[in-house]
């Protein structure tokens, strides 16, 4: 079943959670961008990053919002950028990896490296992910994920307010508790734009190589490294140490 199906706004229960959730995670956006400026948005253009990307843009919340395009994003990927910003009339800030780097990774590892072990993939997720982050995030006093709680075991503790000990600021995780459904609730419900894929039973999306569609029953992460057991399926973004803070605005 594709994920839009999940969205039923026949559902009322349904829609007056969204509804409710959309304002307090709007409050929440609000005061984050006073309290933590500067502030930026990660976005992977998932389903999640779009509905922050819809709220950001029509509400006017001045939070900056950048994408990482690792050089081998899928095609749809690419469309979807050029969708969000023709929708919003925005220019999304895009982060590239190194050159130097991807170069002496594929050098060493090859150029599907990333098959053969746990370390290759890391290492090509270091060079292709984690230092452009760092590059994006420099000067900043927090950043915006998209992240939920219920999408992987490696994110079962997450917080919506935390501090990202590896990258040295406070990140923020305003749909911690929003499930799925209600994702795709918002989406269908503000016409908000998202990845095809989604329709092709990707559910969670990144590197071409390193994404698959996933079967009925199968985990939500199931698709990402799926050589890979549950435990290792972070890329390095949000594997760092957090230490949970005060929610922001209360």
């Amino acid at each position: 079943m594709p994920p839009n199906a999940l969205a039923d706004l026949a559902d009322e229960t349904l829609v007056n959670t969204v509804a409710a959730k959309a304002a307090a995670t709007v409050r929440f956006l609000r005061n984050a961008a006073r309290d933590y400026a500067p502030v930026v948005f990660a976005t992977s253009l998932g389903a999640e990053d779009m509905v922050l990307t819809d709220m950001i843009a029509r509400e006017e919340i001045p939070i900056g919002i950048f994408t990482l395009d690792t050089g081998r994003l899928p095609t749809e990927t690419y469309e979807l950028i050029a969708e969000t910003e023709r929708l919003y009339g925005i220019r999304l800030k895009t982060w590239y990896p190194r050159h130097d780097l991807v170069e002496a990774c594929v050098a060493e590892r090859g150029i599907n490296g990333f098959y053969d072990s746990v370390e290759s993939r890391k290492a090509c997720c270091h060079a292709r992910k984690v230092e452009p982050l760092q590059r994006a995030l420099a000067g900043n006093t927090a950043w915006i994920t998209g992240l939920r709680a219920e999408q992987a075991a490696t994110r079962g503790n997450l917080r919506p307010v935390a501090f990202d000990e590896a990258n040295g600021l406070v990140k923020l995780s305003p749909l911690a508790d929003w499930s799925e459904r209600e994702v795709w609730a918002y989406l269908r419900a503000n016409h908000v734009p998202y990845n095809k894929l989604h329709d092709r039973h990707f559910p969670s999306i990144g590197c071409a190589p390193c994404t698959r569609a996933i079967a009925v029953g199968e985990d939500v992460r199931a698709g990402r490294w799926w050589w890979e057991s549950p435990e290792t399926k972070e890329c390095g973004l949000h594997a760092g140490n957090v230490t949970p803070l005060r929610r922001t605005g209360s």
